[in-house]
């Protein structure tokens, strides 16, 4: 069929042309926006899973539908070389010329201030503008260096212009676990006194299945945030992923096509979309069948192994490979570093920098205490087909 209308798109962080099986999520995120707007805020959302499922798509949702309401929004994603400081003062600006007009709000331009001295903090030789004199407005005094003092004054203030505009702020963070200890810290103080002092504003984290623990480790009643762990797509919903796209391109698949795919998938969703384009591809179409699913899903692997899964494994260090190999032999739902230590022949704690290495590239994480599994669905299997070098 032709690829220009091929609906289907992997890709990371990009939005399906279906998505499906979110609804809770979504659901929940639409009152908390509605609430704040009324003067009731809700606690922080987090969202958590292995890589592939779909948290960050979730996410930039969220960020779509604060957007389409008007409000005040910064979307970020944590660990790009960037401070927390600079990721959010970059993010802000744009909203924020976007409100800036003559005649604005007394809040409206405290805010304005504060940010300009909020990116002083960061970057004395960089300059905004907003196209306003604000030499003798209120505002200002984010610029002390403390990133608490800071930061929680450039949101209270920007939460009170929010509210005189009738809208309020959305702070989304992806990739949260990659936070400094400080800055987890930070944003989990300032999320909480929102909360509690009923700020116009919302929060939502989105990182891998360790994020509940490390928020948790920061701040105890990080416990009280609204967590939702995202996995693979419902097996009622599943089919639509595939179906929904197709049908608004006038094509559809065959029941055997759509269930071969969806086993194949595990039913994650960057998965269903990497199959999905590539069945679309060698398919004669209209209709999608089962022979076309099943070439579909060699190709799609094809691609995955060269693309996916090749650019984690290539990040690793040789001895790091060597790690993720003994581990590889318990699956992907990992096992414990005492025997992954015992099948290299070597002590626990001289892996230590090892493992600590990979958890900082994101290739592993640790559910529990002396625990390791792969961030990534499939992993073990692609290791497992890797020739020993």
């Amino acid at each position: 069929m032709d690829p220009v209308r091929n609906p289907y798109s992997p890709g990371a962080g990009r939005k399906p042309a279906a998505l499906v099986g979110r609804d809770d999520a979504l659901k929940a995120w639409a009152t908390a926006l509605q609430r704040a707007e009324r003067g009731r805020a809700d606690q922080p959302f987090v969202l958590y899973g292995l890589r592939g499922v779909g948290k960050t798509v979730l996410l930039s949702e969220f960020r779509r539908n604060a957007v389409k309401r008007n409000w005040i929004v910064a979307q970020i994603e944590a660990g790009s070389g960037k401070t927390l400081r600079e990721l959010l003062g970059e993010a802000l600006y744009e909203p924020l010329a976007e409100l800036a007009r003559p005649g604005a709000g007394k809040r409206l331009v405290r805010a304005l201030r504060t940010a300009l001295s909020f990116k002083a903090s960061y970057d004395t030789s960089g300059t905004w503008t907003f196209g306003l004199d604000l030499s003798g407005a209120e505002g200002g005094g984010a610029d002390t260096g403390i990133l608490d003092t800071d930061l929680k004054k450039l949101l209270r203030d920007l939460s009170e212009a929010a509210e005189e505009e009738g809208v309020g702020l959305a702070i989304l963070i992806d990739e949260a676990q990659d936070l400094t200890v400080d800055e987890l810290t930070t944003i989990c103080t300032i999320a909480h006194a929102a909360a509690q002092d009923e700020w116009p504003a919302l929060f939502a984290f989105a990182g891998l299945p360790s994020l509940p623990r490390i928020l948790a480790e920061a701040k105890s009643y990080a416990e009280r945030f609204q967590y939702s762990k995202i996995q693979q797509i419902d097996e009622n919903v599943v089919a639509e992923a595939l179906t929904i796209p197709a049908a608004q391109e006038d094509a559809q698949w065959d029941d055997d096509a759509v269930a071969l795919v969806v086993a194949k998938s595990g039913r994650y969703p960057y998965f269903l979309q990497q199959y999905g384009q590539e069945t679309w591809n060698v398919a004669a179409g209209p209709v999608i069948t089962e022979s076309d699913a099943e070439r579909g899903v060699l190709q799609g692997n094809n691609q995955l192994d060269n693309g996916f899964f090749r650019a984690r494994w290539d990040r690793a260090t040789p001895a790091e490979q060597q790690y993720l190999r003994a581990m590889a032999v318990d699956g992907d739902a990992g096992g414990p570093s005492s025997e992954i230590a015992a099948r290299l022949g070597k002590k626990p704690q001289s892996l230590g920098p090892t493992r600590a290495s990979l958890i900082a590239k994101g290739l592993i994480y640790a559910p529990e205490h002396g625990i390791v599994a792969f961030t990534v669905p499939g992993m073990a299997a692609f290791i497992g087909r890797q020739i020993d070098a």
